[in-house]
């Protein structure tokens, strides 16, 4: 496996972005050495609250939760998926697929021998923090899903999840601040638009990011779809605390929220959460009002600091 990192001067100077990198290595399945970026921040001796970004961001993503969080005493934890942000970057599309990605978070969580995590998920994030949660539901304490869903293809997903793979396919430069842009509710200064592009020098890098709309299962006879059909018969059986932060403005995962509540005996009875005035990308739009609902989610469920 070729695998390609990107360069640390990239990442000098980002807007809002004051965290240390950290790094962990983790082996792949043919013995590929791969190294994983994470942010970690506040008190190492307290439980991680572990924030998965998804497609096409990375960590950065949080910068405005994090803060929040550790004002709480709270351990924040951010990765980035392999092939986004810091971490190593595998050239080929054929390098990717669902379960590669799940045993790439698997691997990083058990070399950060992440225990009595609350997981924050939204994207991507969701589509594999939840399939570990559904398998290793001994390391999660709680569930924050914001803006994602955990595809079967029975039903597929919506006409405007279609227009997204198919643009994700066609467009010539995919530029991963545009498309952050594209789905936030708010204008990104052009520094912010410029941090989320730092991990792509140019198109060799983005494998990854061009894979990940492909991956998500969109019939019954996906390759992933007996997994995640699976992952929820676990989730149907989850009764740790599970709430949802939908934000009001997001065509892809509308109404996925409802579902999660429905079928999670975890989420039954819980103040959800709704955050208004934010698109997709709702820890851009309203960061800071995201973390304070897992903070108060965390003390309202025991998740003492």
């Amino acid at each position: 496996m070729k695998v390609l990192r990107t360069p640390d001067e990239r990442f000098e100077k980002l807007p809002g972005h004051p965290f240390e990198p950290h790094y962990a290595e983790i082996a792949d399945g043919d013995g590929t050495r791969l190294r994983v970026h994470y942010v970690d921040e506040g008190p190492r001796g307290a439980a991680p609250v572990l924030l998965l970004h998804g497609e096409p961001s990375w960590s950065y993503l949080y910068r405005k939760m994090i803060p929040v969080l550790t004002a709480a005493r709270h351990r924040a934890v951010a990765p980035d998926l392999v092939g986004f942000g810091r971490s190593d970057k595998p050239a080929a599309r054929s390098d990717y697929s669902y379960q590669r990605h799940v045993d790439w978070l698997r691997a990083t969580v058990r070399a950060l021998d992440l225990r009595d995590i609350t997981l924050v998920c939204q994207d991507w994030g969701g589509l594999l923090g939840l399939r570990l949660v559904a398998e290793e539901p001994d390391r999660f304490a709680r569930v924050v899903a914001a803006n994602t869903f955990l595809p079967t293809g029975d039903p597929p997903p919506g006409e405007a999840f279609f227009r997204w793979r198919e643009f994700s396919q066609r467009v010539p430069d995919f530029s991963a601040g545009f498309i952050v842009q594209s789905a936030t509710a708010t204008q990104l200064p052009p520094e912010v638009v410029a941090a989320y592009d730092a991990p792509f020098p140019d198109e060799s890098y983005k494998a990854g990011a061009r894979a990940f709309p492909l991956l998500v299962p969109a019939s019954p006879e996906d390759p992933a779809a007996p997994a995640n059909r699976r992952a929820w018969q676990a989730l149907e059986r989850f009764e740790k605390p599970f709430l949802t932060a939908f934000s009001d403005g997001d065509p892809i995962t509308r109404g996925g929220d409802a579902i999660f509540q429905a079928r999670v005996p975890g989420a039954k009875g819980r103040s959800h959460v709704t955050i208004a005035g934010a698109g997709h990308f709702l820890q851009e739009d309203r960061g800071a009002e995201l973390a304070r609902a897992v903070v108060d989610f965390l003390a309202a469920s025991g998740g003492r600091p």
